[in-house]
């Protein structure tokens, strides 16, 4: 009988995986994007994961992130905090302050890798102005309507805001999941393996295509 909480996983990849799973990854935006993917992280053996961000759960986020009726109102890291200790007995770190030029030092510190999942352009800029300047590993993952990204810092380029209200945009939860599925596989790539490929990634919905990022 299967002891282990993590058995499929040591199926797949090794019973001893988890060992090369130790340095932390923080995971900036815990919205649609960094929720589900502090999830799927977790529950792939990751111990050592800290989230950023300064928001509350609202109703209009309950198809799409992490969350459930209960949580409205609650700040979205100490939920995800809260759910994923009661999920798999990982208890992650949590700041729920906005991230700033003044403070991404120390927001950062420690980062094995940081995976930037916010939904807006200056705290993206911040994230790769630091990261590049202490040659910190970064993974940008993105979405817009029926396409998402997951793309290695080198070969990032940060996008203007678009126009209205983030909340408002078209995010189906398939196309959301698809583009975190991507960005967990790549970050255990760059974990497990002795050359890993750094590669990038786009995925669309429409034609259910996951493709190489050039």
């Amino acid at each position: 009988m299967a002891t282990s909480k993590f058995h499929h996983e040591e199926i797949y990849r090794g019973v001893d995986y988890t060992k090369k799973l130790q340095g932390l990854v923080t995971v900036c935006g815990v919205g649609a994007l960094g929720s589900n993917l502090l999830d799927h992280l977790s529950r792939q053996g990751f111990p050592k994961l800290r989230g950023i961000d300064m928001d509350r759960v609202s109703v209009h986020n309950l198809s799409t992130q992490f969350w459930n009726e209960r949580d409205i109102g609650a700040l979205k890291v100490q939920a995800a905090c809260t759910k994923i200790f009661a999920n798999v007995g990982v208890e992650i770190e949590i700041i729920d302050k906005e991230l700033t030029v003044a403070n991404v030092e120390r927001f950062l510190k420690g980062s094995a890798l940081v995976v930037d999942c916010f939904d807006n352009s200056s705290s993206r800029q911040i994230l790769q102005t630091h990261c590049r300047a202490k040659k910190i590993p970064c993974l940008h993952l993105g979405l817009s309507s029926d396409y998402g990204e997951c793309i290695h810092d080198d070969c990032y380029k940060v996008p203007k805001d678009s126009e209205g209200d983030i909340c408002d945009y078209p995010l189906a939860r398939n196309i959301i999941m698809l583009t975190v599925s991507v960005g967990a596989e790549e970050i255990l790539d760059m974990f497990l393996s002795t050359k890993p490929r750094h590669k990038s990634w786009s995925v669309t919905l429409r034609d259910l295509k996951i493709n190489e990022h050039f």
